[in-house]
C-alpha cells in the first residue's frame, strides 16, 4: 500500500517529467548532473552561481532541490580543460587495463603449453 511518503516522491518525479517536457530539456538534480558530467558538486555550484549555466530550486521529497539543465551541465564540462585531461586519463587507463589483460591472458596460454610440453 502506497504510503504518503511514495505519493510525494511520485508527485516529484512527474513534476521533473514536466519541467524537461516543457522546457526540451531533462532538469537532474545536482548528484545526477555530477555522475553524468564527470565533474563535482562545487564546480556545479560554481558554474550556475557565476551563471555558466541556470538552474533552479524546486521542492523534492526531502525539501528544497536544485536542479540543473543536464546539456548544458555537459556542453560546460566539455569547455573545461581539467575536465577533458582526467578524461584523457580515464581513456588511457581503460587501454592499459585492456593491453594487460590481453597479456596476461597470452601468459596464461603460453603457461599452459609448457606446461604440458613437461608433463610429456
Amino acid at each position: 500500500m502506497p504510503s504518503e511518503w511514495d505519493d510525494r516522491l511520485a508527485a516529484w518525479r512527474d513534476e521533473l517529467e514536466l519541467l524537461a517536457k516543457i522546457d526540451d530539456t531533462p532538469w537532474v538534480p545536482l548528484a545526477t548532473a555530477e555522475v553524468e558530467a564527470g565533474v563535482s558538486r562545487s564546480a556545479l555550484r560554481a558554474w550556475y552561481r557565476n551563471g555558466e549555466i541556470a538552474s533552479r530550486l524546486v521542492d523534492g521529497p526531502h525539501g528544497p532541490q536544485r536542479l540543473v539543465p543536464l546539456q548544458a551541465v555537459l556542453d560546460r564540462a566539455a569547455q573545461s580543460a581539467r575536465i577533458q585531461r582526467r578524461a584523457e586519463r580515464e581513456v588511457s587507463l581503460e587501454a592499459q587495463v585492456t593491453l594487460l589483460r590481453h597479456r596476461v591472458d597470452q601468459l596464461e596460454l603460453r603457461l599452459a603449453a609448457l606446461e604440458r610440453h613437461s608433463d610429456a
